[in-house]
């Protein structure tokens, strides 16, 4: 089956449903820019703004979810983050949906990006070291912040 990025969009909204469900599930821990519920779900398909929601998907199958925010707060630097399906992970996705999101970043005029990890998370670290992430500072519940040049 072939994939493709999508917007987040109303058509999206059960699929995004399960795919906060099966999140939710899994204990992810790791990525929470919002809560992993039905209503965030349908808030999220129903958003109109200036910052970015996307999805990974094979047919109606959600395998990774970004995002870039910021921009609704007037900040020049959004933030990215990624979660990808329990299921489909450790097998690419999250370095495709990472450098598509780095291509919209830029399309949308951003110079850079910023994302937070937790230091213990070091599959996520690793990702980001590799894509050119430097870490240098330390944020809000331990987190390390990481900015790319775009």
């Amino acid at each position: 089956m072939s994939l493709e990025i999508r917007v987040v969009s109303p058509e999206w909204e059960q699929p995004l449903v399960d795919f906060f469900t099966a999140l939710r599930i899994s204990g992810e821990r790791n990525f929470h820019p919002h809560p992993f519920t039905d209503e965030a779900a349908k808030t999220l398909a129903q958003y109109r703004g200036r910052d970015l929601y996307y999805l990974l998907v094979a047919g109606n199958a959600i395998l990774a979810y970004g995002i870039l925010r910021g921009w609704d707060q007037n900040y020049a630097i959004p933030s990215l983050g990624i979660a990808v399906h329990p299921e489909a992970r450790r097998g690419g996705l999250g370095e495709l949906m990472m450098r598509f999101l780095h291509c919209a970043a830029r399309r949308n005029g951003a110079r850079q990006v910023r994302l937070k990890v937790y230091p213990e998370n070091a599959s996520a670290r690793s990702l980001y070291t590799k894509l050119g992430y430097k870490f240098d500072s330390v944020e809000e519940e331990s987190q390390l912040v990481g900015r790319l040049d775009l």
